[in-house]
């Protein structure tokens, strides 16, 4: 019994500080113990969770919906399970027993690379079985975006062209004023239809043709742009109308090729081009009539009102040319082309309206790392509180009850030893005896 109250004398001297640390090291010890209980379970539950949404990943990048099919996603799940468990087991056991500062770094950067790779090979496939539907129906709401923008780009183009007409029109009615004062003899002095009048009702039938040809137009991009409106509309109701995504896109697809199609002929009725052909011909297509003045002076008159009237042809010509070019200068519509995605690609490409799916999909993942470093920070807790104590100082009540017992045993046992061996070396003697 003399051991014993030396280890009470020697345990007496702690300091209040160091029982104090003795006393929060063995709570959190028994704290662990319990949690050990669980932890496992609990990590094989996250594993588990984790492998479904990522077998629901793989399936929508699958093609195929058959039985190799099946089976490929099922094993990749597993294997993605199997890996999330063992990893962070591995982790949970030895990084918090690490002592040494480099064991503790190295162990740290194992930890953040194996998450990358967890990231790499499962995350992101659960963030698209979470979110992969919804990534994908603002794809195409993006996209009919993008067509909304086109169409409405190619309807103000074509309307712009169709603006020139005006600049034809009034080109035309000042051609067929002075062909009226022609005829009356106001302009060139000789009244009638001479051959100054023949000049200008030939480039106001020209305008005219030009600005009928303008004009037939109309009721085609009117037409064209309602066609395309429709076909918007039908778009965004499937964006958001119920049923499989999949469906939906095949069907957002063939409605893609039909405004593609809308938009080209937008595209085809600006007149611009149109007008600047007709203001470059304008001038250069005046076929000059014989001169039929009754004398020299009538034909010099003529001739003189021809020429103002070749200046005046040019002069609306560059107007009407310049007005077609700064409808040709106009920004045309970007191309809008829709191009079918998987759901795990558009959680990719729109991850930043995903913000929410991308954490939980990571959380499920990495959860394992907070307990790794909570688990951690009570290991170093424990050991700070022990440190520098021997093991007489660490010693509870209840563990020098129990070397007092095992003491206790120990003697028992080794009595009963003893008495064994004397036992069979006082059964030996009497038979030596005999023998002499």
């Amino acid at each position: 019994m003399g051991a014993p109250h030396k280890m009470v004398e020697q345990k007496s001297r702690l300091t209040a500080e160091e029982a104090k640390g003795l006393r929060t090291a063995k709570e959190l010890e028994g704290h662990l113990a319990w949690l050990d209980t669980f932890t496992p379970a609990a990590l094989g539950v996250l594993a588990i969770a984790s492998g479904i949404y990522t077998y629901l990943g793989v399936s929508s990048l699958l093609e195929d919906n058959g039985a190799v099919s099946f089976f490929a996603a099922v094993a990749y799940s597993i294997a993605v399970s199997v890996g999330i468990f063992v990893f962070w087991s591995y982790m949970l056991r030895l990084l918090p027993s690490m002592r040494s500062a480099g064991g503790f770094i190295g162990l740290t950067i194992s930890t953040m690379v194996g998450s990358l790779a967890i990231i790499a090979m499962s995350s992101w496939l659960n963030a698209a079985a979470l979110a992969g539907s919804a990534a994908v129906e603002q794809h195409l709401e993006n996209t009919v975006r993008d067509y909304q923008s086109a169409l409405e780009q190619a309807h103000d183009i074509a309307l712009s062209g169709q603006a020139l007409g005006r600049e034809v029109e009034r080109a035309r009615q000042s051609f067929e004023e002075l062909a009226e004062l022609e005829q009356s003899g106001s302009l060139s002095g000789t009244a009638g239809r001479g051959a100054v009048f023949r000049v200008l009702t030939q480039k106001s039938e020209e305008l005219r043709n030009l600005e009928e040809q303008i004009s037939s137009q109309q009721p085609l991009i009117e037409e064209a742009f309602e066609d395309g409106n429709q076909i918007l509309a039908r778009m965004r109701e499937l964006t958001v109308a119920p049923g499989p995504v999949d469906r939906r896109s095949v069907q957002f697809s063939e409605e893609s090729v039909k405004l593609a199609g809308v938009l080209s002929q937008l595209n085809q009725y600006s007149v611009a081009s149109l007008v600047v052909r007709a203001a470059e011909d304008l001038p250069a297509s005046v076929v000059l009539p014989e001169l039929d003045g009754r004398n020299s002076e009538v034909r010099d008159a003529q001739s003189a009102t021809i020429g103002s009237v070749l200046d005046a042809l040019d002069q609306r010509s560059r107007t009407l040319k310049n007005a077609a070019e700064e409808v040709l200068e106009m920004e045309p519509p970007i191309e809008t082309a829709y191009n079918p995605i998987s759901s795990a690609d558009a959680v990719i490409r729109y991850a930043n309206n995903f913000v929410p799916s991308w954490a939980g999909a990571i959380a499920i993942d990495l959860l394992p790392a907070v307990l790794v470093f909570v688990l951690a920070i009570t290991q170093a807790a424990i050991r700070s509180g022990r440190d520098g104590m021997s093991i007489e100082d660490t010693l509870t009540l209840a563990d020098l009850k129990a070397a007092i017992s095992a003491m206790k045993d120990v003697e028992i046992t080794m009595g009963a030893a003893d008495a064994a061996i004397q036992e069979r070396m006082s059964g030996a003697e009497p038979d030596k005896s005999d023998a002499s």
